[in-house]
């Protein structure tokens, strides 16, 4: 694993070849950088109350902005990954900013997510827990799953925060990572303390939770919607198996795959976690050609694969072991950095066939 130190603190890179660098170089991602201008226009628009406090315009403006906020976390995915483009400083530290204002810390889910792609649907996929623990019980998920859904924003940051805090933590090895974590919170902390006090002091604190907050609770709502799609009720644990995938060729399908960096295309992305996101619809397209026998969880739309999801988030909320699955065989190889293709490198070549 690269480890650059940025000031005082050490910082995981992703290493990448010649060739993936220059496909980050070559890719244009500032046109879906949109929604951030247009995300800080709908916050000003709830904040003044513009163009006036009629029911029928909050809402609408609550409805676009918690949308725009949806798109940070899909940037803050690209920025773990360091695929948002070819400088890694500015995914890091782009990064640490959305993380700070979504209350996980850029170093913890840049670390969870790395295990969350060598081991998906494992009982050491710390991201999808408690969906991927074998020792949860389906009482527990049946009822954690709705607090997950309603709840996002809180669920979120503590789900991905046992990594740091839980006692068999796998970064209780790595002493540097700890420390950056631990400062990262400290930060966090400082800056919402700071930030809650001014609000309060100058008497602006319910505009901001009208513009940002419940916005934000939205948001988290899309997230945790968006996280059960992709992944509720899947029993594989190969990527392209253990994934739905949404191709679609209607404009929003299409709108909405692009403001979130191609995120929707997970299957190709969760076997090669350092292809540039452009790239992971071809991608796509190339197993479907090359593989003509393999029926591939794919959906032309979001929805379709959302019906597919909901009866597994009803009735069974659970991936791999709590589906079905036999224990996971030992991998090729010890992850701590996401690699070219967990496929070929990571997965035991009898894990990576449908269960």
């Amino acid at each position: 694993m690269a480890v650059k130190r940025m000031g005082s603190e050490p910082v995981s890179l992703t290493t990448f070849t010649p060739e993936e660098l220059k496909k980050l170089e070559e890719k244009s991602t500032l046109p879906r950088f949109i929604f951030f201008p247009a995300g800080a226009f709908g916050i000003a628009a709830l904040a003044i109350k513009w163009p006036s406090d009629h029911w029928a315009w909050m809402t609408f403006w609550t409805f676009f902005t918690s949308y725009c906020l949806f798109c940070w976390t899909s940037c803050f995915h690209e920025t773990a990954h360091q695929t948002l483009c070819a400088s890694q400083r500015l995914s890091i530290w782009l990064g640490r900013f959305l993380g700070t204002m979504m209350w996980v810390p850029y170093t913890v889910y840049r670390e969870s997510h790395i295990r969350h792609h060598a081991y998906l649907n494992k009982p050491s996929d710390w991201e999808l827990w408690p969906y991927s623990d074998p020792n949860t019980s389906l009482t527990f998920r049946r009822i954690f799953v709705w607090f997950d859904l309603i709840l996002g924003f809180v669920t979120s940051p503590y789900i991905y925060g046992r990594i740091y805090f839980h006692p068999r933590s796998p970064l209780r090895s790595k002493p540097d990572v700890m420390r950056t974590i631990r400062n990262e919170y400290l930060f966090m902390a400082v800056w919402w303390v700071v930030l809650v006090s001014s609000l309060c002091w100058f008497g602006v604190f319910g505009d901001f939770v009208r513009a940002w907050l419940i916005p934000h609770y939205v948001a988290g709502i899309w997230q945790s919607i968006r996280k059960f799609t992709e992944h509720l009720g899947m029993v594989s644990y190969d990527p392209m198996k253990g994934t739905r995938t949404v191709v679609g060729d209607s404009w929003i399908t299409r709108l909405c795959t692009y403001l979130n960096f191609d995120i929707f295309v997970h299957g190709p992305h969760h076997r090669h976690p350092r292809v540039a996101h452009n790239e992971l619809r071809q991608k796509m397209q190339e197993y479907a050609v090359k593989h003509p026998e393999i029926e591939y969880p794919m959906f032309r739309t979001y929805f379709a694969a959302i019906r597919d999801m909901l009866p597994y988030m009803i009735k069974d909320p659970g991936v791999g072991m709590n589906r079905g699955a036999p224990p996971p065989k030992s991998e090729k190889n010890t992850v701590e950095n996401f690699v070219r293709d967990v496929t070929q490198e990571v997965l035991n070549d009898e894990d990576a066939v449908v269960v």
